[in-house]
């Protein structure tokens, strides 16, 4: 049987979301943002939370990068990333960091079990993740990384994560 590649119009859209959302905080970078709202409609992710400094919507570059699923992606503003988290908090989301750091344990090693909520922690690439989110994190969790460089992209990183975490979700329905 012949390889033929498949267009836009082969492709079946579904309304599956697992309970995983993004907080992006201090993204100054458009083609991140427009990534991670990119990376949640391909990947079934709830909802973004942008905070700090991050770029909002609507933004030419962010909608350029996310290809316009901005407009299919819920997120929210909210200038203090410390109240978003203790909301999630009280609302049972586990907070994740995605940061090497020295307490930071390999993604492979971070499990996932049924009813979890998880809040994936995302920082900018310059200063990464600021210590009042790390500490208030329940768990930090980075990409091994086999290179010179120490970092990645974040919305590679973030891709490579959130592959991971909904991968362990559908792993955990499966039992």
């Amino acid at each position: 049987m012949k390889n033929i590649q498949l267009n836009h119009a082969a492709h079946k859209s579904t309304s599956m979301k697992y309970p995983l959302c993004f907080l992006a905080n201090d993204i100054d970078i458009p083609m991140n943002i427009g990534s991670f709202f990119r990376i949640a409609d391909a990947l079934g992710v709830e909802k973004i939370y942008l905070t700090g400094s991050s770029i909002v919507p609507p933004n030419p570059k962010v909608k350029k990068t996310s290809r316009s699923t901005e407009k299919y992606v819920p997120y929210t503003y909210n200038k203090d990333a410390m109240s978003v988290v203790k909301n999630l908090k009280s609302s049972g989301y586990k907070i994740i960091s995605l940061e090497i750091t020295s307490n930071s344990i390999d993604i492979e090693g971070f499990s996932v079990s049924k009813g979890d909520k998880i809040c994936l922690i995302l920082g900018s690439e310059n200063a990464g993740i600021c210590n009042k989110l790390l500490d208030i994190s329940d768990t930090t969790i980075h990409i091994p990384m086999l290179g010179v460089n120490s970092s990645m992209n974040v919305s590679t990183a973030c891709s490579i994560a959130t592959y991971e975490i909904t991968r362990k979700f559908q792993d955990e329905c499966k039992t």
